[in-house]
């Protein structure tokens, strides 16, 4: 492909995405056991609506919405960085271990300490900061080698995981409360938790566009990047302080919700390229885009059986892994 036609297609994709998750959050709303048609969410919107609808749309899917949107965001926006600043297409923050280290924090503040729920965002960040920089050390030799970031990240996860269960044996009368989160979900998110994540979750995601220069700079290697005035530590442990940012904000409200940090940044990068000026803001939109699409079938196609979209979108991910690799587009 050359220069001009993979400008072509960046311009198209930039045109298209937004346009594409406006539909999605339409469908979001307008779509579950109680179709609600566009004239009757504008008289919601204005208004004019039937109570029930209103109750509907202003109580219960548009803060699902909203959050799926939030969330979708924050996991592709932290993949695409881990990617990039690790020097791995396969450093996605539900594979190498940093939700899992978001969700050991996240589960210790609502099973171990409830008192401290409110400070989950926080927590959730800390663990999945300390998993990031732990895996990031032990796959250091002189430089980050893919291989080792992600044998790493494999036995950490294993780790916490099983850290996650003995929690969960021991305090087994209070599992069931969490039983839904672990599986990764929206259901029952109201405004209450789009409050509690918006604030961190806006953060990350601006403080991501500054991030860009530096990403680009970093893809080049790391002796280009110093020559060229880049101080590659400092900017490395910044860029991974932010996808631990993101990705805790996402578990602590969402749960564990894999490959979305996977599969989104990898398709916008067979369509645009390398470029974080493309790569970056278009997975920010790929990836609620794609939790909003897979949440409203999750709640909506196997009635009257919710599913977690969690499970859904590990459903549609792994095969999308696997074509990946078959295709021979990672490693």
């Amino acid at each position: 492909m050359n220069i001009q036609q993979r400008n072509s297609r960046r311009k198209l994709v930039l045109i298209a995405a937004p346009l594409l998750l406006l539909i999605v959050a339409f469908y979001g709303l307008t779509y579950g056991s109680v179709p609600i048609s566009f004239q009757e969410i504008w008289a919601v919107f204005t208004s004019h609506g039937q109570p029930v609808h209103e109750k509907i749309i202003m109580n219960l899917r548009l803060p699902r919405v909203l959050i799926g949107l939030l969330t979708g965001a924050c996991l592709a926006a932290s993949g695409a960085l881990l990617q990039g600043v690790m020097k791995n297409p396969l450093a996605d923050p539900g594979i190498i271990g940093v939700s899992a280290g978001g969700g050991l924090a996240a589960i210790i503040a609502m099973i171990v300490l409830p008192q401290f729920s409110y400070l989950l965002p926080v927590l959730a960040f800390a663990g999945s900061f300390i998993t990031a920089v732990i895996i990031y050390m032990l796959a250091w030799d002189k430089g980050a080698s893919p291989l080792k970031i992600i044998l790493a990240g494999v036995a950490i996860n294993a780790l916490l995981g099983a850290i996650m269960n003995g929690i969960m044996v021991l305090f087994s009368d209070r599992v069931q409360a969490v039983l839904p989160w672990l599986a990764g979900g929206l259901s029952g998110r109201s405004w209450h938790h789009l409050e509690f994540m918006a604030p961190y979750a806006i953060i990350g995601l601006v403080l991501s566009a500054f991030s860009i220069k530096s990403s680009n700079l970093l893809l080049l290697g790391d002796d280009s990047a110093k020559l060229l005035g880049q101080k590659v530590e400092l900017h490395r442990v910044l860029i991974i302080l932010l996808a631990a940012l993101l990705a805790g904000v996402a578990v602590s409200v969402a749960g564990l919700i894999g490959f979305v940090g996977l599969v989104v940044p990898h398709a916008i990068r067979l369509l645009t390229g390398e470029d974080y000026r493309y790569l970056l803001p278009l997975s920010i939109v790929g990836g609620a885009t794609l939790v909003v699409l897979a949440d409203t079938i999750a709640r909506s196609w196997f009635d009257p059986i919710e599913l977690p979209v969690g499970i859904l979108l590990a459903g549609l991910g792994a095969p999308f892994f696997l074509y990946l690799l078959k295709k021979r587009r990672i490693m």
